[in-house]
């Protein structure tokens, strides 16, 4: 997966910016290539977990058909724990097809990875920074 310059810098300042909660949003494209983010209200208001707005997250979708692009990944932030899926998160991934962003913000620097996740199989999957 390829992820624009602008878009990983958007989606870490968002990280930072929602600490010390969970940020959450979707990231769309065209083929592997990452081209937008898609910040989303987490209705959690977590430093744990996260969850969207139904509503929003009707809206977002939406925008991205009309644009033409697709959902490539969800992508949240774990402000406490390293970057790979929790219990949950795995547990939650409903869609083989879409990636799974996570931003830890536990070290000096962010740590900003992607994973598939499938039948409670977590793989990590390389994510190019372009």
């Amino acid at each position: 997966m390829i992820i624009q310059r602008d878009v990983y810098d958007q989606i870490v300042s968002e990280a930072y910016q929602e600490n010390p909660l969970e940020c959450c949003g979707y990231l769309a494209g065209e083929g592997e290539t990452i081209i937008r983010a898609y910040p989303m209200v987490n209705m959690d208001k977590s430093r744990i977990h996260y969850s969207f707005n139904p509503e929003q997250q009707f809206k977002v979708v939406k925008e991205i058909r009309q644009l033409k692009l697709k959902v490539l990944a969800v992508y949240h932030s774990h402000p406490e724990t390293p970057a790979r899926p929790s219990e949950e998160d795995i547990k939650l991934a409903y869609d083989p097809d879409i990636s799974h962003v996570i931003i830890s913000l536990v070290g000096e620097k962010p740590d900003v990875r992607s994973f598939r996740i499938q039948d409670e199989q977590v793989k990590q999957e390389e994510l190019r920074i372009q």
